[in-house]
């Protein structure tokens, strides 16, 4: 895998999986999906429900991108590399951590069906590791629009299926696993991150 630092003109197909991927994966099992299966069971209205994920995705995931962009301003090259690398790894070992839900992120049911999910996701994915993940895939790529559409794909990818099929899948899903492979791959774009700062100081 080949990791980038410089600006990336147009669209970045890596940016674009790696940012999918990454976050579909992390997604399952996470708090927010989680959410998801908990709005579907309660409501039972799956569109107002997708579109309230996809609009706070967007909202959460936009805001996340554009601190990662802005981070790369203030950094010079070497120590963004150490600072992402060591935040690639620490979210490896955060995804291995099971999320903890708290119901009364989904009691909101005055604001209605979008207006409840489009709340209670935005506000449960703020410091969500799918949420930070994106600012640092921002700060690695430097492509806000390719990265944000990476990461909200997939957070749909992981989270329409649990609208739709509700706790059909919540126990088919083997999540360690699941988590397990996401893991590897931060860990692998932070050894490479580190690897990259090593070169550029000449190890």
């Amino acid at each position: 895998m080949v990791i980038r630092l410089y600006p990336a003109k147009g669209f970045h197909m890596e940016a674009f999986l790696v940012s999918t991927g990454i976050v579909a994966l992390a997604e399952i099992g996470d708090k927010t999906q989680l959410l998801a299966f908990i709005l579907a069971a309660k409501f039972r209205k799956p569109v107002p429900i997708i579109i309230g994920i996809l609009i706070a995705t967007l909202v959460n995931h936009g805001f996340a991108g554009a601190v990662g962009t802005w981070v790369t301003t203030l950094l010079g090259p070497t120590t963004l590399r150490w600072v992402l690398g060591v935040s690639f790894i620490a979210m490896a070992i955060w995804t291995l951590i099971p999320d903890k839900f708290d119901e009364d992120d989904a009691k909101l049911a005055h604001f209605g069906v979008f207006g409840t999910t489009l709340v209670a996701f935005f506000l449960a994915e703020m410091g969500d590791k799918t949420q930070v993940a994106t600012i640092a895939l921002a700060a690695q790529y430097q492509n806000l629009a390719v990265v944000v559409a990476g990461t909200t794909l997939g957070m749909m990818i992981a989270n329409v299926p649990a609208v739709l099929l509700g706790d059909r899948i919540a126990h088919a899903i083997p999540v360690r696993l699941v988590h397990g492979i996401a893991a590897a791959i931060f860990a692998v774009l932070g050894v490479a991150t580190l690897l990259g700062a090593g070169e550029s100081l000449g190890f």
